[in-house]
């Protein structure tokens, strides 16, 4: 089975579209990431939730030998400021042990 990985980030109003464009306009090196299944970005439907940033990858394995690589030193070398996030949020990691899809 799979294995999921979210980042949940709050993001201040003022830097919402900035956070959003950054990903949008990122360089897609982690599609090439021995492993990797796919990322979501998912938008929060209230002003209180966070941002959650989701990968998913066919092994926890993957997912590590990704965070030890140059690709994730190259996608995190120049972070928005710190004035752009709220406390809170962080790093949650799920091994998928039932999974239903259409």
């Amino acid at each position: 089975m799979s294995y999921i990985v979210n980042n949940r980030v709050f993001v201040t109003e003022d830097y919402r579209e900035m956070f959003e464009t950054r990903f949008r306009q990122r360089a897609g090196e982690i599609e090439q990431q021995p492993g990797f299944v796919a990322m979501r970005i998912l938008r929060p439907q209230g002003s209180q939730a966070p941002y959650v940033v989701e990968t998913e990858w066919e092994s926890q394995q993957a997912f590590r030998d990704w965070v030890n690589s140059d690709d994730f030193q190259q996608a995190h070398a120049n972070p928005m400021p710190k004035e752009a996030f709220l406390e809170g949020g962080g790093l949650e990691q799920f091994e998928v042990i039932i999974e239903a899809r259409r």
